[in-house]
């Protein structure tokens, strides 16, 4: 169920940095005609083809908003997402709510916000950034968070099929941006990673499996 992204509006939450930023610009490479790029403050944009969108995807109000202005929107990629929560066991839990307000529900938020405007349109896209933590322990409330996402993704998927509106997993290892800046790994190129999100937007994938980590991982906890 594949869709085409020339011509298309698409939104893309924390848009405005990292991931969500090359995925704004790949959207835009492939010929969408309008990005609105959420993120938390205000930020100025230089291309006329973006608009800039100030959002905290735990604000149902704020969701709520954003679905009415970008009501023509045929794709949506959560993307806008939060680290915290580093043992599951002695973390502050009022912390490993936080996360899971912003990486399980906040999606959550969003893609209820949106479905209807989707089916309104005759169907479209949405896309989960999740990450290949959702299969392996040990990462605390980021970790069990984004499992958390891959099972709701699923679930959505199946929800959703009858009204035209395609979910897409996305996961992925360590990917050089802001969030993850301090750590001395090796990482994924975002262009590259967004790059492959779109290609999965247009074939209709059902999940976007990103580097070669992953695809082993994925491979491994379900032969």
């Amino acid at each position: 169920m594949g869709i085409d992204v020339n011509g298309a509006t698409a939104v893309v939450t924390g848009g405005r940095r990292g991931l969500g930023k090359a995925v704004v610009t790949e959207l835009l490479a492939r010929g969408a005609d309008r990005v609105y790029a959420t993120s938390r403050s205000p930020e100025e944009g230089g291309d006329p083809r973006i608009t800039g969108v100030e959002l905290d995807i735990t604000d149902d109000a704020g969701v709520t908003r954003l679905a009415d202005t970008a009501a023509g929107a045929t794709i949506v990629v959560n993307n806008a997402g939060l680290l915290g929560g580093q043992s599951l066991l002695l973390s502050d839990l009022g912390e490993i709510r936080s996360v899971f307000e912003a990486n399980l529900f906040g999606s959550l938020r969003v893609t209820r916000a949106f479905a209807p405007k989707l089916a309104a349109a005759g169907g479209g896209t949405i896309v989960n950034i999740a990450s290949v933590l959702s299969w392996l322990p040990g990462s605390g409330a980021y970790g069990s968070s984004k499992a958390a996402l891959w099972s709701a993704t699923n679930s959505l998927r199946d929800e959703l099929r009858d009204l035209g509106i395609h979910v897409i997993g996305v996961y992925l290892g360590y990917t050089d941006t802001s969030m993850i800046a301090d750590l001395d790994v090796p990482k994924n190129d975002p262009a590259d990673v967004a790059r492959q999100i779109v290609n999965g937007i247009e074939s209709g994938a059902d999940e976007v499996l990103a580097d070669e980590l992953t695809r082993r991982v994925r491979v491994s906890v379900f032969s």
